[in-house]
C-alpha cells in the first residue's frame, strides 16, 4: 500500500497515523512546494514540487503516481482541492484512488456564499449571510440582524482575513481593510467566478463551538459523525478539545451527509445555541481537528485502507469515546533533504520542467 499526501505541509500526525496502519508493507509519500515542509521529516518518500498553481502541477502529480505505483491520494490543502477535484478521474485512471469529492461539492464548501445558500435550501440552520454591504445595511435597519457582524473572505482558508465589526463605523472601515488584505494575500487567487463580491457579511452566532468530522464512505454513504467541543483555538485550528457524543449532532450530520454526498472526511464547524444547532463551515478534507477524533478512538486511516481493500469489518477501528480531552503541541524536527526535487528549468525562457535527484546533484 502506497499513500500519497499532496500539499502535505505540517500534517505530520497524518503521516504517522497512516504509517502505523501500513507498517513495513507500504510507503507514505509527502509532496509539498517548500523544501522544508515538516512532513518531509516523517514521510518515507519526500518530494518537493512546484507550487500547486504552477503550470504542469497536475502532470507532476500524475508522474509521481505512476512512478511510485500510488494506491491512495489524499489532498490536504483548501487551495488545491478544486484543482485536484477537476482532475480526479484522470488520476484515478492511473490506478490510484483519489479521496476527494467532486468539483461541485468542493466548490460548494469553498465558496462560503454557496455554503450559506445550500444549507438554507436544505433547511439546515446557518448564520444569516449577505454578499453585498447594502443588503446587510438594509437588514440591520430592519432589525433582521444585529451587531456584531463577522466579515470574512468568500473564498477562505483557516482564519485568514476574519474580522468582527461591533458598529457601523467599524463595519465600513473593516470592509475596506479586508478588501486590501485579500488583494495582498494568497486568497485573491481562490475565486472561481471572476468579478464577484469577495467578502461575505455574517451574523455572529454565540454559543458552544464544536468541530465535527462528518464521514462518508468512498461512495458518499454516511458512516458517522465524530464531534469535539472546542476548548481553545490557534490560527484557525483547534488546539484543545474534548470529545463528545451527542444525538442532536448526529441527526444534523446525517442531514449534512445526505445533502452533500461528499467522499471521505468532511471537517465541519457547528455552533450550539440553546437547542438549536447551526452549521457554519464545511471543509471536504482532513482538518486540523482530526487528531482529536483519532485520539478519542476512531482510526480513520485504518478505515480508509479497509474500504480500499473491500473490508467491511470496521468495528475494531471505531472505539470512539466521549470526555477524552486532547491538546496539540509543537515539536522541533531535524529536517532532511527531499528525496526528489521537481524544479523549473530557466522559467524565464521556457516552461520545460524535470525531475532531479538531490542525492545525485547536491552532494
Amino acid at each position: 500500500m502506497t499513500v500519497l499526501f499532496t500539499c502535505a505541509g505540517r500534517r505530520n500526525y497524518l503521516i504517522n497515523y497512516f504509517k502505523e496502519v501500513i507498517g513495513h508493507s507500504g510507503k507514505v509519500i509527502a509532496i509539498d512546494s517548500h523544501y522544508a515542509a515538516s512532513t518531509f521529516a516523517d514521510a518515507d518518500i519526500a518530494i518537493q514540487v512546484p507550487p500547486l498553481r504552477a503550470e504542469g502541477y497536475i502532470s507532476v502529480v500524475k508522474k509521481i503516481i505512476e512512478q511510485h505505483k500510488v494506491d491512495l491520494v489524499i489532498p490536504l490543502n483548501d487551495l488545491e482541492l478544486y484543482i485536484i477535484s477537476k482532475h480526479r478521474e484522470e488520476l484515478n485512471a492511473l490506478g490510484a484512488r483519489v479521496i476527494i469529492s467532486n468539483a461541485e461539492v468542493v466548490d460548494r464548501c469553498g465558496d462560503k456564499w454557496l455554503t450559506y445558500k445550500f444549507l438554507s435550501s436544505q433547511g439546515i440552520s446557518t448564520p444569516k449571510t449577505y454578499l453585498k454591504l447594502d443588503a446587510l445595511l438594509k437588514a440591520l435597519a430592519a432589525n433582521e440582524v444585529a451587531y456584531p457582524i463577522i466579515l470574512k473572505p468568500r473564498w477562505g482558508s483557516g482564519s485568514i482575513g476574519i474580522e468582527e465589526a461591533t458598529n457601523e463605523k467599524e463595519l465600513y472601515l473593516l470592509y475596506e481593510l479586508l478588501k486590501l488584505k485579500i488583494n495582498k494575500s494568497i486568497l485573491k487567487d481562490l475565486a472561481h467566478t471572476p468579478n464577484e463580491e469577495f467578502i461575505i457579511l455574517q451574523e455572529k452566532i454565540s454559543g458552544e463551538e464544536y468541530g465535527v468530522d462528518v464521514i462518508n464512505d468512498f461512495e458518499g454513504n454516511y458512516f458517522g459523525a465524530f464531534a469535539r467541543k472546542k476548548i481553545a483555538m490557534r490560527s484557525g485550528e483547534t488546539e484543545k478539545a474534548i470529545s463528545v457524543i451527542d444525538e442532536r449532532i448526529d441527526k444534523v450530520s446525517q442531514r449534512v451527509s445526505k445533502a452533500m454526498g461528499h467522499v471521505g472526511i468532511m471537517d465541519c464547524d457547528y455552533f450550539i445555541m440553546g437547542e438549536k444547532i447551526y452549521v457554519l463551515e464545511m471543509n471536504p478534507r482532513f482538518g486540523g481537528g482530526y487528531p482529536f477524533t483519532h485520539e478519542a478512538g476512531l482510526n480513520l486511516p485504518a478505515i480508509y485502507l479497509a474500504w480500499f481493500n473491500g473490508d467491511d469489518d470496521l468495528s475494531k477501528y471505531n472505539n470512539y469515546r466521549p470526555d477524552v480531552t486532547s491538546s496539540k503541541c509543537d515539536r522541533i524536527l531535524r529536517m532532511k533533504k527531499p528525496t526528489l526535487v521537481y524544479k523549473e528549468e530557466r522559467p524565464e525562457l521556457e516552461t520545460r520542467r524535470y525531475f532531479r535527484s538531490v542525492s545525485d546533484t547536491d552532494k
